[in-house]
């Protein structure tokens, strides 16, 4: 290729002037002298173009490929039902068809999932595929997708390049679909009040109506049927503390697209407005003040302490209503008002009399219904008066033998304690025998019921949980624990121990003996199960999409069971153990991905006719796919039609090779430029000589 180019030899500003002097004089000359003065202008033109340094410039180019760049969606949206299928086929076709066109290189551009919650990210991972490659080179852009793109630049200039770009899509319009989608859900509830739920169920191709299945925790709560397209609202009891899942289902439609977006799922996160704790305390003694203090240092707990100040064996006849400084209110807190409170400690409280039968009665009922008791004994345990010896005995595991061991020992686990979530990890519990303080009496009984997770002297029982019907119940058999609070031989883990029995028995979720979490980071989904068995069945791992993975599970503590796997899908995982369930997020739990699945062109249409390219499916209603023609066109024109798509070729070459070859420099300069002087003097000198 031939061009001529300019090197000037003096500054572009010094090269302008001369050129203007040089155009003044010639333009003088010629008045002043005729037409014979137009050779001296010409050798003023030469000798400005001398200094120009014009030279002749031969490329020798190669011609390199134009780049084709092919978008394949892989996205969660484009694998859904026969997606996967008419990418794959578009795709084979494309590659045979780009492959026997001369001076193209196809570039095949994978599009996986997001890591977050961007949704199809295609334009970006276009600019990262064609990164290396000049925008001159680019000769047209092909976009295997559902349509779903998230990334959609709002005008061609901001593509980076002028080529065309098509949009072959896949799915058809006549797929159905059914979506449920929250409008409004509470992350936080008062337990014991009503939390209220709105959502709504969307469709394509459907019947109007949809049953909704209703499910808290797992267990199903309601369903009912809802017209869709409108909002509807479910209202929820907030029954616990913690998490409360509330699962929000709806039936699919015949040959559903997919059932990834038909589950919602809202966790709220139980707030108890105050957690209220009746402390009913018998004879002083140095522990009172650990389990007051205990209880005061909680700013979510309302204590209510009475003691009961004279001793059983003091019954002199003075009237129950003259023993205190205030009355003992008790019809108020153990029969109207008794159902109030989260937990009711009786610490070394012996029958006095003080409380009628019938109310004894109300405290059974109430752990009956839900309710939580703690019993804390004394010495008082092991005699007549011992609460085991009145109506309360059907809710206390274990019964007076009447024994009491005054000597020293040190508290210990059971196999069932190393395994609870009450006392597994105590500080001190992990060496042999244990590194804590010793206690200096245990009362011993005869335990039937519950489940004995700490022993003492003589591996007597020492700490007994038990469920008793919907409520819950502690035996702690000494009033030594205080022995650990104020630092006795170093002490003990008296906080830890103390306030996780009386969590537990208030329901705390991370205390429960059989529980299943799961938790995400980035795509890897950690399960955790805790049972008191020795051994878990495999958890069941279902999809966003509904594919189930059984996950074996390996012991990782004693009652502790853990495994990680890694989540190839975005979006809400549930994990299946037995009865137990618990749900995970991939990325957002209602991703953007499934937010909507339909097929659509709509979203790359303007993007594509700014280009000149088209959006086209690959199917139309129920046709077998196919690919249209790809065109070479040149020009500006439309690069689209009925049947093709166009391809526009930049031309681009590298230069393998560069001649100069100077015009004004030189013999052929000189001689040129002496030429036209020698001919302005001959001319001045032909008019200046005589006519005869």
């Amino acid at each position: 290729m031939l061009t001529l180019s300019f090197s000037p030899l003096v500054p572009d500003l010094a090269l302008y002037a001369l050129a203007a002097l040089a155009a003044v004089f010639a333009l003088l000359a010629v008045i002043a002298r005729g037409l014979p003065a137009t050779l001296r202008a010409l050798a003023l033109v030469l000798l400005v173009v001398a200094l120009a340094n014009p030279a002749l410039v031969e490329e020798e180019r190669e011609p390199v490929p134009d780049v084709v760049a092919v978008v394949v969606d892989r996205s969660g949206s484009n694998r859904l039902g026969e997606r996967p299928e008419m990418t794959d086929r578009a795709l084979a076709e494309l590659e045979r068809r780009l492959g026997a066109l001369a001076n193209v290189e196809p570039r095949f551009i994978e599009v996986p999932d997001s890591e977050g919650d961007e949704g199809t990210q295609a334009f970006q991972a276009l600019a990262g595929g064609l990164a290396d490659v000049p925008p001159d080179r680019i000769a047209g852009v092909i976009m295997l997708t559902d349509g779903i793109v998230h990334d959609v630049p709002d005008s061609a200039a901001r593509l980076g390049f002028r080529a065309p770009v098509h949009g072959l899509l896949t799915g058809r319009t006549t797929e159905s679909d059914r979506q449920i989608r929250l409008v409004r859900a509470p992350r936080f509830g008062i337990v014991g009040r009503e939390q209220v739920i709105e959502a709504v169920v969307e469709e394509r191709n459907g019947t109007g109506a949809a049953p909704v299945t209703i499910r808290r925790d797992g267990e199903i709560v309601a369903r009912r049927t809802v017209p869709v397209d409108r909002p509807f609202t479910v209202p929820v009891i907030i029954d616990r503390g913690g998490a409360n899942v509330v699962e929000l289902e709806v039936d699919p439609l015949p040959e559903e697209l997919t059932m990834a977006n038909n589950r919602a799922v809202v966790t709220i996160e139980g707030i108890r407005e105050n957690l209220r704790v009746l402390l009913v305390s018998g004879e002083p003694h140095a522990g009172e003040r650990t389990w007051r203090n205990l209880l005061r240092s909680d700013a979510n707990v309302d204590l209510v302490h009475f003691t009961i100040l004279r001793p059983p064996e003091k019954q002199d006849g003075t009237p129950i209503d003259e023993l205190s400084l205030i009355a003992f209110p008790t019809r108020e807190l153990f029969q109207d008002k008794i159902g109030e409170f989260d937990l009711i400690i009786f610490d070394r409280y012996a029958n006095t009399s003080i409380l009628p039968s019938i109310y004894f009665d109300n405290v059974v009922r109430y752990v009956r219904e839900g309710g939580a008791v703690l019993f804390a004994a004394g010495p008082e345990f092991a005699t007549p008066a011992s609460l085991a010896r009145t109506r309360l005995s059907p809710i206390i595991p274990g019964f007076p033998t009447g024994e009491i061991f005054e000597e020293p020992y040190r508290a210990a686990l059971t196999p069932d304690g190393e395994r609870h979530p009450v006392t597994r990890g105590l500080e001190g519990s992990q060496t042999t025998p244990p590194a804590w303080g010793q206690w200096l009496r245990i009362l011993d009984a005869d335990v039937q019921a519950g489940t004995t997770v700490m022993s003492g002297a003589r591996e007597r029982p020492l700490l007994v949980l038990e469920r008793y019907e919907e409520g819950r119940v502690a035996l702690l058999l000494s009033d030594h624990a205080w022995l650990w609070a104020r630092g006795f031989q170093e002490g003990g883990p008296h906080l830890d121990l103390l306030r996780r029995t009386a969590h537990w028995l208030m329901r705390e979720p991370a205390l429960e003996e059989e529980a299943l979490r799961a938790t995400a980071n980035g795509r890897v989904i950690t399960i955790e199960r805790q049972t008191m068995a020795d051994e878990t069945r495999p958890a069941s791992l279902t999809s966003p999409s509904g594919e189930v993975t059984s996950v074996p599970l390996e012991p990782f503590e004693p009652g502790l069971f853990t495994a990680r796997v890694t989540g190839t899908e975005l979006g809400l995982h549930e994990v299946r153990v037995g009865d137990l369930v618990a749900f995970v997020s991939v990325g957002p739990a209602n991703p953007r991905e499934m937010q909507d699945v339909f097929s659509t062109a709509e979203t790359l249409r303007p993007l594509a006719e700014e280009t000149g390219g088209s959006v086209r499916r690959l199917a139309e209603g129920d046709g077998q796919p196919v690919v249209p023609r790809i065109q070479i066109v040149r020009g500006e024109g439309r690069a689209s039609g009925a049947d093709w798509i166009g391809l526009r070729p930049s031309g681009s070459a590298i230069v393998r090779g560069v001649s100069v070859t100077p015009i004004a420099l030189g013999f052929l300069g000189l001689a040129l430029l002496l030429g036209a002087l020698l001919a302005g003097w001959l001319a001045e000198s032909a008019r200046r000589r005589p006519t005869a």
